[in-house]
Protein backbone atom coordinates (compact mmCIF):
# COMPACT_ATOMS: atom_id res chain seq x y z
CA UNK A 1 0.00 0.00 0.00
CA UNK A 2 1.41 3.52 -0.66
CA UNK A 3 2.03 5.21 2.37
CA UNK A 4 1.02 8.57 0.94
CA UNK A 5 -2.25 7.30 0.23
CA UNK A 6 -5.19 7.89 3.21
CA UNK A 7 -6.41 4.92 5.25
CA UNK A 8 -2.66 3.27 4.74
CA UNK A 9 -0.54 1.98 7.44
CA UNK A 10 0.28 5.75 8.27
CA UNK A 11 -1.90 8.30 10.06
CA UNK A 12 -1.59 10.57 7.80
CA UNK A 13 -4.47 13.20 9.57
CA UNK A 14 -2.16 13.33 12.31
CA UNK A 15 0.64 13.63 9.96
CA UNK A 16 -0.98 16.72 8.40
CA UNK A 17 -1.29 18.20 11.45
CA UNK A 18 1.80 18.03 12.72
CA UNK A 19 3.36 18.96 9.27
CA UNK A 20 1.13 22.52 9.81
CA UNK A 21 2.29 23.16 13.30
CA UNK A 22 5.59 22.32 13.33
CA UNK A 23 6.95 21.47 9.75
CA UNK A 24 5.58 24.26 7.39
CA UNK A 25 6.86 27.53 9.75
CA UNK A 26 10.16 25.91 9.88
CA UNK A 27 10.78 25.23 6.20
CA UNK A 28 9.92 28.29 4.88
CA UNK A 29 12.32 29.87 6.96
CA UNK A 30 14.95 27.62 5.90
CA UNK A 31 14.15 27.57 2.60
CA UNK A 32 14.11 31.41 2.57
CA UNK A 33 17.62 31.63 4.23
CA UNK A 34 19.20 29.67 1.57
CA UNK A 35 17.34 30.71 -1.59
CA UNK A 36 18.25 34.98 -0.31
CA UNK A 37 21.98 34.31 -0.01
CA UNK A 38 21.80 33.00 -3.38
CA UNK A 39 20.29 35.65 -5.51
CA UNK A 40 22.33 38.74 -6.88
CA UNK A 41 22.01 42.17 -5.54
CA UNK A 42 19.03 43.88 -6.75
CA UNK A 43 17.76 41.18 -8.88
CA UNK A 44 14.19 40.75 -9.98
CA UNK A 45 12.74 37.49 -9.11
CA UNK A 46 10.05 34.81 -10.80
CA UNK A 47 8.51 32.59 -8.50
CA UNK A 48 7.45 29.63 -10.64
CA UNK A 49 4.49 27.30 -8.88
CA UNK A 50 4.95 30.09 -5.96
CA UNK A 51 2.11 28.87 -4.04
CA UNK A 52 1.11 31.22 -1.50
CA UNK A 53 4.19 33.50 -1.60
CA UNK A 54 5.37 32.92 1.93
CA UNK A 55 9.19 32.15 0.63
CA UNK A 56 9.07 34.78 -1.38
CA UNK A 57 7.89 36.99 1.27
CA UNK A 58 10.54 36.26 3.60
CA UNK A 59 13.07 36.43 0.95
CA UNK A 60 12.21 40.34 0.41
CA UNK A 61 12.41 40.75 3.78
CA UNK A 62 15.59 39.43 4.63
CA UNK A 63 16.61 41.14 1.05
CA UNK A 64 15.10 44.60 0.56
CA UNK A 65 16.86 45.15 -2.62
CA UNK A 66 15.11 42.42 -4.08
CA UNK A 67 11.90 42.32 -5.99
CA UNK A 68 9.67 38.67 -6.36
CA UNK A 69 6.99 38.20 -8.83
CA UNK A 70 5.11 34.88 -8.66
CA UNK A 71 2.77 32.55 -11.31
CA UNK A 72 0.69 29.41 -10.40
CA UNK A 73 -1.44 27.13 -12.16
CA UNK A 74 -3.45 27.36 -9.03
CA UNK A 75 -4.27 30.65 -6.83
CA UNK A 76 -4.70 30.24 -3.73
CA UNK A 77 -7.56 32.74 -1.48
CA UNK A 78 -4.64 34.14 -0.03
CA UNK A 79 -1.15 35.44 -1.43
CA UNK A 80 1.57 37.09 0.45
CA UNK A 81 3.03 38.46 -3.12
CA UNK A 82 1.93 39.18 -6.70
CA UNK A 83 0.56 36.04 -8.04
CA UNK A 84 -0.14 35.22 -12.24
CA UNK A 85 -2.38 32.47 -13.36
CA UNK A 86 -0.46 30.45 -16.13
CA UNK A 87 -0.87 27.42 -17.29
CA UNK A 88 2.05 25.23 -16.23
CA UNK A 89 3.84 24.92 -19.31
CA UNK A 90 4.85 28.25 -20.93
CA UNK A 91 6.52 31.19 -18.36
CA UNK A 92 4.26 34.00 -19.82
CA UNK A 93 7.22 36.71 -19.63
CA UNK A 94 9.53 37.44 -22.99
CA UNK A 95 13.80 36.50 -23.11
CA UNK A 96 15.93 37.16 -20.42
CA UNK A 97 13.05 39.44 -18.51
CA UNK A 98 14.32 38.41 -14.82
CA UNK A 99 17.56 38.27 -13.22
CA UNK A 100 16.17 34.78 -11.64
CA UNK A 101 14.01 32.19 -11.99
CA UNK A 102 12.87 30.71 -9.11
CA UNK A 103 11.23 26.82 -8.86
CA UNK A 104 10.51 26.02 -5.08
CA UNK A 105 9.56 22.19 -5.05
CA UNK A 106 8.04 22.71 -8.36
CA UNK A 107 9.61 20.69 -10.87
CA UNK A 108 8.25 17.19 -9.54
CA UNK A 109 4.47 17.96 -10.00
CA UNK A 110 5.64 18.15 -13.70
CA UNK A 111 5.68 14.81 -15.81
CA UNK A 112 7.91 16.44 -18.44
CA UNK A 113 10.28 18.93 -15.54
CA UNK A 114 12.11 20.02 -18.88
CA UNK A 115 9.73 22.13 -20.42
CA UNK A 116 9.43 24.64 -17.51
CA UNK A 117 13.31 24.07 -17.01
CA UNK A 118 14.03 24.91 -20.92
CA UNK A 119 11.71 28.02 -20.72
CA UNK A 120 13.32 28.93 -17.22
CA UNK A 121 16.43 29.47 -19.53
CA UNK A 122 14.97 31.24 -21.87
CA UNK A 123 13.39 33.76 -19.13
CA UNK A 124 16.43 34.09 -16.60
CA UNK A 125 19.32 36.80 -17.49
CA UNK A 126 21.63 35.33 -14.62
CA UNK A 127 20.50 32.55 -12.42
CA UNK A 128 17.97 29.64 -11.90
CA UNK A 129 17.66 28.93 -8.96
CA UNK A 130 15.92 25.05 -7.45
CA UNK A 131 14.95 23.45 -4.55
CA UNK A 132 13.79 19.91 -4.77
CA UNK A 133 14.42 16.37 -4.07
CA UNK A 134 16.64 13.59 -4.77
CA UNK A 135 15.38 10.12 -5.24
CA UNK A 136 18.27 8.30 -3.74
CA UNK A 137 18.79 5.84 -0.46
CA UNK A 138 16.65 3.49 1.03
CA UNK A 139 13.17 4.00 0.99
CA UNK A 140 13.52 7.62 -0.81
CA UNK A 141 10.60 7.12 -3.04
CA UNK A 142 8.02 6.22 -0.57
CA UNK A 143 9.46 9.03 1.77
CA UNK A 144 8.91 11.50 -0.70
CA UNK A 145 5.73 10.69 -2.06
CA UNK A 146 4.26 10.86 1.92
CA UNK A 147 5.90 14.05 2.26
CA UNK A 148 4.49 15.15 -0.98
CA UNK A 149 0.90 14.18 -0.69
CA UNK A 150 0.94 15.79 3.66
CA UNK A 151 2.15 19.05 2.08
CA UNK A 152 0.37 19.59 -1.11
CA UNK A 153 -2.71 17.33 -1.43
CA UNK A 154 -5.17 19.62 0.94
CA UNK A 155 -4.45 22.17 -1.61
CA UNK A 156 -5.14 20.30 -4.56
CA UNK A 157 -1.93 20.24 -6.01
CA UNK A 158 -1.33 17.95 -9.09
CA UNK A 159 0.95 14.98 -7.77
CA UNK A 160 2.59 13.00 -10.22
CA UNK A 161 5.31 11.93 -8.06
CA UNK A 162 8.27 12.43 -10.66
CA UNK A 163 11.19 12.45 -8.24
CA UNK A 164 14.55 12.27 -9.69
CA UNK A 165 17.57 10.83 -8.63
CA UNK A 166 20.61 13.66 -8.70
CA UNK A 167 22.29 11.55 -11.10
CA UNK A 168 19.25 12.33 -13.75
CA UNK A 169 19.14 16.57 -12.68
CA UNK A 170 22.74 16.91 -13.57
CA UNK A 171 22.26 15.18 -16.50
CA UNK A 172 19.54 17.42 -17.58
CA UNK A 173 21.35 20.29 -16.50
CA UNK A 174 24.16 19.50 -18.65
CA UNK A 175 21.87 18.98 -21.72
CA UNK A 176 20.08 22.49 -21.25
CA UNK A 177 23.33 23.99 -20.81
CA UNK A 178 23.12 24.77 -17.04
CA UNK A 179 26.41 25.06 -15.04
CA UNK A 180 26.13 23.73 -11.23
CA UNK A 181 27.44 26.35 -9.30
CA UNK A 182 25.82 25.47 -5.73
CA UNK A 183 24.35 21.78 -4.85
CA UNK A 184 23.65 22.04 -0.70
CA UNK A 185 21.74 18.95 -0.24
CA UNK A 186 21.79 19.36 4.08
CA UNK A 187 19.13 21.23 4.50
CA UNK A 188 17.95 20.72 7.99
CA UNK A 189 14.70 21.37 6.76
CA UNK A 190 12.90 19.04 9.31
CA UNK A 191 13.74 19.53 13.19
CA UNK A 192 15.10 15.65 15.54
CA UNK A 193 13.82 13.19 15.27
CA UNK A 194 11.81 13.98 12.12
CA UNK A 195 15.08 14.97 10.08
CA UNK A 196 16.63 11.40 10.72
CA UNK A 197 13.65 10.11 8.22
CA UNK A 198 12.49 12.89 6.17
CA UNK A 199 15.71 15.18 5.80
CA UNK A 200 18.73 12.74 4.88
CA UNK A 201 19.99 13.65 1.35
CA UNK A 202 16.22 13.93 0.14
CA UNK A 203 16.51 17.74 -0.64
CA UNK A 204 18.80 19.92 -2.15
CA UNK A 205 19.14 23.56 -3.04
CA UNK A 206 20.78 24.49 -6.22
CA UNK A 207 21.58 27.77 -8.18
CA UNK A 208 22.41 27.30 -11.51
CA UNK A 209 23.79 29.51 -14.44
CA UNK A 210 23.21 29.63 -18.52
CA UNK A 211 26.93 28.40 -20.38
CA UNK A 212 27.71 30.87 -22.74
CA UNK A 213 29.37 27.82 -24.73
Amino acid sequence: MDLATPGGPIDVGLLKRIHSKFVFDRRVHVLSGLLSEMIPGGAQVLDVGCGDGMVAKLIMEARPDVEIKGIDVLKREHSHIPVSLFDGRVIPYPEADFDVVMFVDVLHHMLDPNILLRDARRVARQRILIKDHTKDGFLADSTLRLMDWVGNAPHGVHLPYNFWPQKRWLKVFGELKLEVDVWENDLHIYPLPASWLFDRSLHFVASLSKKTS
